[in-house]
């Protein structure tokens, strides 16, 4: 059985750049193995459940190969398995956004034309 830190699995499965950025998101909390907050040299085991916080998103996903070499995208994902709850959860959360963001009309300064308008508005 394979053991792998933490750290090093989160930059292996791609949920960060590098090890330092996986580091410092652990040591302040956005990262929980098995419900309970991690350090950065705990040993992952296969089957771990992974709370893990980025920015809004936050995903639950178990472990299912314990790896430490960093391949490409493809390859990530075969290292873990997210859950369905999380997964309804994140796609709730997106039609959310974008429902908010296509109801509120963008803010667009006025054109030359415009401007002149309401110059002409103002002065009188």
């Amino acid at each position: 059985m394979v053991k792998v830190r933490l750290d090093k699995w989160l930059w292996a499965a791609r949920f960060f750049k590098t090890r330092a950025i996986a580091k410092a998101a652990i040591e302040t909390g956005k990262i929980h193995m098995d419900g309970q907050k991690a350090k950065p040299s705990r040993m992952i085991e296969l089957d771990n459940m992974l709370t893990i916080r980025q920015g809004d998103i936050e995903k639950t996903v178990r472990v299912i190969i314990a790896s430490e070499h960093r391949g490409g995208a493809p390859e990530a994902q075969l290292l873990y398995e997210e859950t369905a709850t999380s997964l309804e959860a994140r796609e709730r959360k997106s039609a959310e956004q974008r429902a908010f963001h296509g109801s509120t009309p963008a803010s667009t300064r006025p054109n030359k034309k415009q401007r002149r308008q309401i110059h002409r508005f103002i002065k009188i």
